[in-house]
């Protein structure tokens, strides 16, 4: 990002954080802004501006009552059939679809030798990302603070794949999605390193529709395994694409958003900013 970009993420981030540790005594806009250091007035715009809802709004979203409430209301909404975005003018986006394709263990024998990687680094609004691919499609998507740690974990994931620094094709068409670029998205296909397990837990993410939340309780319910919610949050935790495959929008049966894997703070971030999107 620029240097002035990445200062409003953080201004943001550390905004989100703080409303996420006090959402209990539903701070005042001057209290939030005062805990990141602008003024009332800059804050509330920028706020709006990134968010497209007033911070008093989001806070609202992100509390565990309405949580609680989404939850109650939507239960069903993993089993649907189709996937939603709820992002597009209309609420729904019927062309997009994305295909995961489980890795042949050939194609992964040994760290991946045989594998030819692409990647590339991109903004987003929720931070700096990591893409890479195969010639059959996303193979990993990662936010990267750092560079060069994003790098060395992907590096860990296929250690013996040759790598090339390059925006191909699948890169591009995945940045659409990032960019809300609705008109330009054709089929996204997914090329994954994963158990029969985890890609059955993956594809049932995919069914969460946008500013939508469930369990982990509840996705084990789904896919037939119901006392198997550890094993389920284990391959969530797993999930090598990031927003994509959107284990952001599975949170705790009490309302609490949880822990994740690139950091709850984006975690809420994401989670607000759909249910904002949604609301729209």
């Amino acid at each position: 990002m620029k240097e002035q970009q990445q200062t409003n993420f953080n201004r943001i981030a550390g905004a989100i954080d703080f409303i996420q540790h006090n959402f209990k005594q539903q701070p005042a806009l001057d209290e939030v802004a005062e805990a990141i250091h602008v003024s009332p007035f800059h804050f509330q715009k920028l706020f709006t501006d990134w968010a497209g809802v007033s911070p008093k709004k989001f806070l609202q979203y992100i509390t565990v009552e309405h949580a609680k409430k989404m939850l109650k209301e939507d239960q069903s909404t993993v089993t649907d059939a189709a996937f939603e975005t709820g992002l597009s003018g209309t609420g729904r986006l019927h062309d997009l679809f994305i295909n995961i394709e489980g890795m042949t263990p050939g194609e992964y024998k040994n760290g991946g030798e045989n594998l030819s990687i692409n990647y590339s680094f991109a903004e987003t609004l929720f931070g700096n990302i990591i893409i890479a691919s195969t010639a059959k499609g996303i193979c990993y998507i990662a936010f990267a603070d750092d560079e060069a740690q994003a790098l060395q974990e992907l590096y860990n994931n296929f250690p013996k794949a040759t790598y090339r620094q390059v925006t191909d094709l699948a890169q591009q068409n995945v940045l659409y999605f990032f960019r809300h670029d609705w008109s330009k998205l054709s089929q996204v296909k997914l090329h994954l390193k994963a158990t029969d397990f985890q890609l059955k837990v993956w594809e049932t993410l995919l069914k969460i529709p946008a500013g939508k939340l469930t369990t982990y309780g509840d996705i084990a319910k789904s896919i037939d395994k119901p006392n198997a919610s550890r094993a389920v949050g284990t391959a969530i935790g797993d999930n090598p694409v990031a927003f994509l495959i959107p284990c952001h929008r599975v949170i705790q049966s009490t309302g609490m958003f949880g822990q994740y894997h690139w950091g709850s703070t984006r975690k809420t971030a994401m989670i607000g900013w759909e249910a904002a999107q949604l609301q729209q």
